[in-house]
């Protein structure tokens, strides 16, 4: 899979995804991944991408012509089949981890980062095919929110995580938070690590970690649990949790 971000801060956006899990898929080619600079579509001297608003009021507005020129040059660059491309904003919909699983099966997503008070909507409506949002909050810029979500995918992706297991474990990949995880040593500040996870029967370390998500859910995330039709199993170690929170 191949992400590529059109942002008017590319530096900003390469400084954070050549490092860690992301930075390794890329020098690796797990995926691919490329910067588009609106700037450099700009025909002016002054390189402008934005723009005052038509009916006055604060702030800029970046231009059509520069962010299509970007987004029309990333496509050609990738020839891909399955193209999707986004704008990053606080008006589109919630990134959820279902999104991100839908979205690991393109063969290019385009992740337009936004600046000033906004972007032209006539881009949005004829380029963009959603919008997207890391939640009902502002900050300056979508670069962080495309680097968010690269880093969400990525991590779906075949041949990206040393262990795959990982990411199909963590949380909300199954609608539930993850369980809690301990390392040595076995004690600490009189703490220990709980005795079934030390025994090592995996059956009883598997129902364990359940139960102990089941219930980190219902105290932490209870709405994730609204519309989710518990088997006979989990909704009995949903009840033991609760009774031996009980009992503490």
């Amino acid at each position: 899979m191949r992400f590529d971000v059109v942002t008017i801060f590319p530096e900003m956006v390469l400084d954070c995804a050549m490092n860690g899990v992301t930075g390794r898929a890329i020098k690796q080619g797990s995926i691919g991944f490329s910067v588009w600079n609106p700037r450099d579509y700009a025909v002016d001297k002054h390189k402008t991408v934005d723009d005052r608003p038509y009916g006055g009021g604060p702030g800029m507005v970046m231009k059509y012509k520069p962010l299509k020129d970007a987004v029309d040059n990333a496509k050609k660059d990738a020839r891909a089949e399955r193209v999707k491309v986004v704008y990053l904003s606080p008006q589109g919909k919630p990134i959820t981890q279902q999104l991100l699983n839908d979205s690991s099966t393109l063969d290019q997503l385009i992740l337009v980062a936004g600046r000033y008070e906004g972007i032209d909507e006539r881009f949005i409506q004829d380029e963009c095919q959603e919008e997207w949002s890391l939640g009902d909050f502002v900050i300056s810029g979508g670069e962080l929110a495309a680097l968010v979500v690269i880093d969400g995918i990525s991590r779906l992706l075949p041949g990206v995580l040393g262990d795959e297991e990982s990411a199909r474990q963590d949380s909300h990949m199954n609608g539930l938070l993850d369980c809690p995880h301990y390392t040595r040593p076995e004690v600490f500040k009189d703490k220990a690590v709980p005795n079934v996870l030390l025994g090592g029967n995996h059956k009883d370390i598997a129902k364990w970690r359940l139960k102990q998500s089941l219930g980190r859910t219902w105290q932490k995330r209870p709405d994730l649990l609204f519309d989710k039709e518990l088997t006979a199993e989990q909704q009995s170690l949903l009840n033991e949790f609760k009774i031996e929170l009980k009992y503490k």
